[in-house]
């Protein structure tokens, strides 16, 4: 599923999320019965985000996935921020 960021960091902040419980990145193939099932999930969720993004930033976005408290993870289920509609600095901060 994918909704609106209620805190954006940009004009466009889309949030895309799995629906099956996974807390984070790193643990994703030990949450779920397959490392095969992982892979697919999270493959699935990559390919949505690039289809937001590519609809909504045609000139580009980036997508983000913070893990763990040194990624800045605030909510424990795992979500990739597509972030664009203008241009983006490097490094992230």
């Amino acid at each position: 599923m994918a909704f609106h960021d209620v805190n954006p960091v940009a004009p466009v902040h889309i949030l895309v999320i799995p629906k099956i419980a996974i807390s984070q990145l790193s643990l994703a193939d030990k949450q779920m019965p397959s490392e095969e099932e992982a892979k697919s999930i999270l493959g699935h969720c990559m390919a949505v985000a690039a289809d937001i993004g590519r609809t909504h930033c045609p000139k580009g976005f980036r997508c983000v996935v913070n893990d763990g408290k040194e990624g800045c993870q605030s909510v424990y289920h795992i979500h990739i921020h597509v972030i664009g509609g203008r241009q983006l600095t490097w490094p992230p901060g």
